[in-house]
Parts: C-alpha cells; sequence; structure tokens
C-alpha cells in the first residue's frame, strides 16, 4: 500500500493540507490564504472556487516541500466548516457565493418557519433548533431573494463535498455536515422527505448519504493536472472540520470532549446515545454510532486574529527585532495581567453569537476599561471572554445530561500555554493537548485511511497517531476570581441584550 494520506481542511480563514504517515507523524504541510466577503450587515460570504484554487496550490506546495511523489498517497480525506449552502448547476459549477456559518441574513425566515410548522416538530426530528445560521433558512433565501439563480440549482453541497466533487466529480453529503439541514434525522441520518416538503425544500437538490470514511470516488485526471496529484487515489466523503478535529483529537469513546480553537470556538462532546438540547448543537460523529453534542461560538482564535489585525503594528515591527511572532508577544502582553484582569471583562460576540444564547444581533463588548487598563488587559480579556463561552457552552451540556472530565484541545489557540491555562482555569477541567495545528487534517486523514484498510478499524487508527503532548491542570487559586467574573460575563449580557436588537 502506498505509505501517506492527505488531510485538507477547508477553514473559515485559509485551507490547510498536510501529508501524514500512517503513525500521523506530519511528512508536509502548505496552507492557502481565501477572503470571507462583508457584502451587507449579517452577511458573511465566501467564494468556494477560490477555496479549489487555494487547495491546489497547497496540495502541490505541499508534495514539493516533503519531496513526496503523487504515486506516494494512498487516500484522501477532507474536512470543512459547517453550514455552507454552495448552489451549483447539472455541471457542477458554483452559481453564488455561499453563505457561511457567521451568515445571519435569514434570521426572518426562521421565525417564519418555526411559527409555520412548529419549532417543536422541528427539533424533534432534527436535533436542532432553526437558526440563521444553519444551511437550511440559506436555502429558502435563495429561493426567495435568488430565484433564476436557484432555478438553475441541481445540488447544494457543503464545504468538504465541494472539494470531494472537484476532486471526483461525485456530489455527495457525508453525514456529520447533515446537521446543517433541518430535513435531516438526527435519529436515523437519513433525510426526511416529510419534513423536507414542509420546508420547501425538495429532495432533489439533496445529495446522497455516506458515512464519513466511505471512499466516494477517486481522483479524476482534471482534478489530478490541477493539483499535482495522481488519478485514481481513493477520496473519502470527509466531515465536518470540528467533527474531524476531535477524531484527530483522539476523542472517539463516550464521555470525552474536544475543545476547539480554531477561528470559531465551542467543544465537542462524544455520545453514543441521542441526546439533544434546544440550546446547543448535535450532529453524528465522523464515528459510526457516535453522536457529537456541541457548543459552537463565533468568538475563539478568531478574535485574536482580529487584534493582531488591528492593533498589532508595534508586535509586527518589534517581531522582526526580536525573531518573535506578534502573537507571542500578545501572549508576553496577557501574561503581566492578573487572572481576572483587574474587572476588565469581554464578551466575544464578534459575529452575532451562537449557543448556547443564539442571537444573531449579539455584540462584541469590552467592560471595565478606565486609564489604568494596558493592551496587555485588553489581550488577557479576550482570552479569558472566550474561556467565559467555554464554560457557558460545558455548563449547558451539563444541564443535558453530558458533563465531562477532561478536555482534549486543538486548533490554533492551543498553541498559547497561557490561553489554553486559562481554559483550565475557568471551566475547572484538565486540559490536554494532544496536536493543536494538526488535529483536523489529520481526523480528515484518518477517514481516508479506515476507509482504504490502512487501519482496522477507528480504535487502531487513534491508537496509532494520536499523542498528548501537554496536560494543564486548573489552579485553585484563580477559581474565585474567575468564578465571579464569569456570573459578571454572564449578567452584562442579559443587561445588555435588549439594547443589542
Amino acid at each position: 500500500m502506498r505509505p501517506y494520506l492527505l488531510g485538507i481542511d477547508i477553514g473559515t480563514s485559509a485551507c490547510k493540507v498536510a501529508v501524514f504517515d500512517r503513525h500521523g507523524q506530519v511528512k508536509a504541510s502548505a496552507s492557502g490564504d481565501y477572503s470571507v466577503y462583508y457584502p451587507k450587515e449579517g452577511w458573511a460570504e465566501q467564494n468556494p472556487e477560490e477555496w479549489w484554487k487555494a487547495v491546489c496550490l497547497s496540495v502541490r506546495e505541499a508534495l514539493k516541500k516533503g519531496e513526496i511523489g503523487p504515486g506516494e498517497i494512498a487516500g484522501i480525506g477532507i474536512d470543512g466548516q459547517s453550514w455552507s449552502a454552495i448552489a451549483v448547476d447539472k455541471g457542477g459549477e458554483v452559481l453564488t457565493n455561499t453563505p457561511i456559518w457567521m451568515d445571519t441574513r435569514a434570521a426572518d425566515i426562521c421565525g417564519e418557519l418555526n411559527e409555520k410548522i412548529g419549532a417543536d416538530g422541528i427539533f424533534e426530528l432534527s436535533g436542532n433548533s432553526l437558526q440563521p445560521a444553519y444551511t437550511t433558512a440559506k436555502i429558502i433565501w435563495y429561493q426567495r431573494n435568488m430565484p433564476e439563480m436557484y432555478e438553475r440549482t441541481d445540488k447544494i453541497l457543503q464545504s468538504n463535498s465541494y472539494i470531494v466533487y472537484k476532486l471526483t466529480g461525485e456530489m455527495s453529503q457525508d453525514l456529520s455536515q447533515g446537521y446543517g439541514l433541518h430535513c435531516f434525522d438526527m435519529h436515523t441520518g437519513t433525510w426526511d422527505e416529510k419534513m423536507s416538503e414542509k420546508l420547501g425544500i425538495p429532495m432533489s437538490i439533496l445529495p446522497k448519504l455516506y458515512p464519513c470514511h466511505e471512499i466516494v470516488g477517486r481522483v479524476t485526471k482534471k482534478a489530478a493536472m490541477e493539483c499535482g496529484l495522481a488519478e485514481g487515489i481513493p477520496v473519502a466523503a470527509g466531515g465536518l472540520d470540528a467533527a474531524c478535529g476531535t477524531l484527530g483529537a483522539g476523542v472517539i469513546r463516550p464521555g470525552e470532549c474536544q475543545e476547539q480553537g480554531g477561528q470559531a470556538g465551542g467543544m465537542s462532546i462524544c455520545m453514543d446515545t441521542y441526546k439533544a438540547d434546544e440550546r446547543l448543537i448535535l450532529g453524528f460523529h465522523a464515528v459510526p454510532g457516535r453522536w457529537l453534542l456541541q457548543g459552537g461560538t463565533t468568538g475563539g482564535g478568531g478574535v485574536m486574529r482580529w487584534l493582531q489585525r488591528e492593533f498589532a503594528d508595534y508586535e509586527r515591527e518589534e517581531g522582526k527585532r526580536s525573531g518573535k511572532s506578534p502573537l507571542e508577544l500578545f501572549n508576553e502582553a496577557a501574561q503581566k495581567v492578573p487572572a481576572g484582569c483587574d474587572g476588565m471583562i469581554f464578551l466575544p460576540y464578534m459575529a452575532g453569537e451562537r449557543s448556547p444564547i443564539w442571537n444573531p444581533n449579539a455584540k462584541g463588548v469590552y467592560y471595565g476599561l478606565d486609564f489604568s487598563k494596558t493592551k496587555g488587559h485588553f489581550i488577557r480579556s479576550a482570552m479569558e471572554g472566550v474561556a467565559f463561552s467555554l464554560r457557558h457552552n460545558l455548563e449547558t451540556a451539563k444541564e443535558a445530561g453530558a458533563d465531562v472530565q477532561i478536555l482534549k484541545a486543538m486548533g490554533g489557540s492551543a498553541n498559547s500555554i497561557l490561553w489554553t491555562q486559562i481554559k483550565s482555569d475557568v471551566t475547572g477541567k484538565p486540559v490536554t493537548v494532544p496536536s493543536s495545528d494538526t488535529a483536523t487534517t489529520l481526523g480528515a486523514a484518518i477517514l481516508a485511511g479506515v476507509g482504504i484498510g490502512m487501519y482496522r478499524d477507528f480504535e487502531e487508527a487513534v491508537s496509532l497517531t494520536v499523542q498528548d503532548k501537554r496536560f494543564h491542570k486548573p489552579e485553585e487559586k484563580y477559581h474565585g476570581v474567575y468564578e465571579g467574573a464569569y456570573q459578571k460575563y454572564l449578567k452584562i449580557y442579559e443587561n445588555l441584550k435588549e439594547l443589542m436588537r
């Protein structure tokens, strides 16, 4: 068997690709940026064709850097961001930019459908409340606002299934991304024709459903020429980025929990029984027979990227002299500020907020400013605010009957020892860090590895590829400080939410 697996991650700010050996060691990696477009308030769009161009460039770069021959890739797995609505015609051409998970343009449609169909009935079938960020309302928005484009639509794809199509020519929908559509039966993992009819979504535009590790097709000659791959490589259906990251962090058993620190924040709790809560997000895991009870927030590592983009001119210049990255210097500044940030509190609702408050009008807020505050306070307060949103979701999950004892951290923010420790202190949970930067692409690659038989099953794959590299234990001395700050965090939102409308 060929020695390597290729994992492709379609993130919000960039695609990442990585080539792994059977033991999960990265042989080469690369990434490619693309834009998020904000044409109107509440809108957030991307061009899927830009994803594909970035994938092609990144795959070529990774193979070249690692001196890896195209024929050495045994299988390809792809993960992607949630809740896309990629409208393609019969020829597979993209008809319009896709609204992404941050897009809330369809808020009014959700209220209308919940009243017309019944919010309880929608939730009972799909395990998720109908919210504007999901794919469902975006499809209805197309029908009403872009009727000519919608008439030409043959299928609605997700981010990973679009890349699968570009590689193989096959239209697909993996089970872990099914949760974006409220005509998906979360109990059985099938499309529900009756709910589809009630929602006004024709079954004809819904692709065939596949388990995440199932081989959908093989790399075509055209795709091979564009990406620098070999024709005929098997391609798995792939899955949701959070599900693949959860797999790549080694979370495959009931009660285990992944903590997500990419552009978005949140957590994913592995369960072997159906357990839904309207305040949270329920989806199928990439591992068969498992569900993920998730908390998804808009303010994760993206908060730090925003701070760096807008306020790190000094750090960029200083970094050139010191050889440190702006984020390293941000961490040093935040480290000088005490736990609790001297009373400064941040609400990380930078694109509305998802679970558990589900408020598309929620806004980011800094509270507690005075002349004593420094840039370090702004940075640390942002870190603590994201940790508070994580705790809010964990406490909601506990109320739903899904308590966890330890968190497995992944995503770029897990590279920050300070930020990871803050999350441990705020939540009161120990945190392990298996592989912060490559967990998601590793999870995608594992799907391909299981699909082609490189691994006997998911247990063998995880045992061979996932190893904890750091461990954080909550500091008891900070418990009182963070308990008071967290309660104030909750009250600030409650007091401001009417103003946010």
